[in-house]
């Protein structure tokens, strides 16, 4: 018997083309996490809703609206051809540079830290929607012959980098800066980074982290904290890991759960403690395999397309994808020092969600199979 599929093979339309050469498994795997995302929105957020006097739903509902539309957004990206995706990575880049700078004038401070810019009855952190353009950027300069790169490719790749990272620094989100230039590394290593640059690429993020431990406080009790838990107020993290004690490997059940009642950042940079209690570690570990599946598979599709431009790309994007999701988790079992950063698709935020949707759209875009009789979207 055939597969039911909304398209047939004969199908020429911009969909239909779109179907049959998309990497189906990832969608796949990004819709499951989506659907795990709105199971945990239901299970967490009413208790941190109801501790700040808002309605019990009212992050649940949000994040509800949040995921539809992220899953259309990430839809339309994944239709461009990789033309139009230059031209987001490098319109994007240059915007984002702008918001950041803006951020620090016009956003909104939260916890001694100016990160987000009031639009209307929400607020917009530009630092999510940098990150996927920036990797475009990089790997469209990064992909120019060999000999245009040893003139001006690498400088030209690392400068909005620099500016980025150094924008973020001044919020201040080191974690967000560190994570940008880890993917940096990523990419020049992709591309073929002398091992020269790699050293003092390595020692100049070195540097800058012992700079940020002498010199801003929060970092310093962060990191004095994970090495030392007495130094400090431990409290979020040895109630996630609590959490996960007593959930088992099974969980005590959708809607059983008492961390989220407690813990002030369940449905957001806690959120997989959330899962560990409520649907047990087997949970946990189907979450961990989701995000590797997504990562290892793009990569795997990307290395077969012999398009140095997206295989450089589709890096980048891929390594923020999963250094968000290991950083979020290896903080919740203390394995990381304490870091505000959300778990792509299940914690709540709209720009952290809608980011991330644009990243995958690029990826899928990227990784599509090409064919001969294939049209272009932008």
């Amino acid at each position: 018997m055939h597969a039911v599929t909304p398209f047939s093979r004969a199908d020429n339309s911009l969909l239909g083309r779109w179907w049959w050469t998309v990497d189906r498994w990832v969608l796949t795997a990004v819709l499951l996490l989506m659907l795990v995302g709105a199971a945990l929105a239901l299970a967490a957020s009413p208790a941190a809703a109801e501790r700040i006097g808002l309605d019990p739903f009212h992050f649940a509902r949000q994040q509800l609206l949040f995921l539809p539309v992220a899953l259309v957004v990430m839809i339309g990206v994944s239709l461009l051809s990789r033309t139009g995706i230059q031209r987001i990575g490098t319109a994007g880049t240059v915007l984002g540079i702008v918001l950041l700078a803006l951020t620090l004038i016009l956003g909104a401070e939260l916890n001694g830290a100016r990160r987000w810019l009031p639009l209307g009855g929400f607020h917009l952190q530009p630092s999510e929607f940098v990150k996927p353009c920036l990797a475009v950027f990089m790997a469209a300069v990064l992909a120019r012959p060999r000999e245009e790169q040893l003139r001006y490719g690498t400088l030209l790749a690392s400068l909005p980098v620099v500016l980025a990272a150094l924008l973020l620094v001044l919020q201040p989100d080191i974690g967000m800066a560190t994570t940008v230039a880890a993917v940096w590394f990523v990419q020049m290593f992709v591309a073929g980074m002398p091992l020269g640059l790699a050293v003092l690429g390595a020692a100049a993020t070195a540097g800058g982290l012992v700079f940020a431990y002498h010199n801003l406080t929060h970092v310093k009790a962060r990191i004095d904290q994970f090495i030392d838990p007495t130094t400090g107020d431990t409290y979020q993290v040895d109630t996630s890991l609590r959490a996960f004690e007593a959930g088992g490997l099974f969980g005590r059940g959708p809607g059983e759960g008492v961390v989220k009642n407690t813990l002030p950042d369940a449905h957001t940079d806690f959120i997989f403690a959330v899962a560990a209690e409520e649907f047990g570690v087997i949970a946990c570990i189907v979450i961990i395999g989701l995000f590797g599946f997504i990562v290892f598979r793009g990569f795997a599709r990307a290395m077969r397309g012999g398009d140095l431009f997206s295989l450089i790309a589709v890096a980048g994007l891929l390594a923020q994808f999963g250094f968000q999701a290991l950083i979020n988790m290896g903080v919740a079992v203390r394995l990381l020092p304490a870091k505000g950063m959300t778990l792509p698709f299940l914690s709540y935020g709209g720009s952290s969600t809608m980011a991330t949707a644009i990243g995958l759209g690029m990826v899928l875009a990227l990784t599509r199979e090409r064919r001969s009789n294939e049209g272009s979207v932008l």
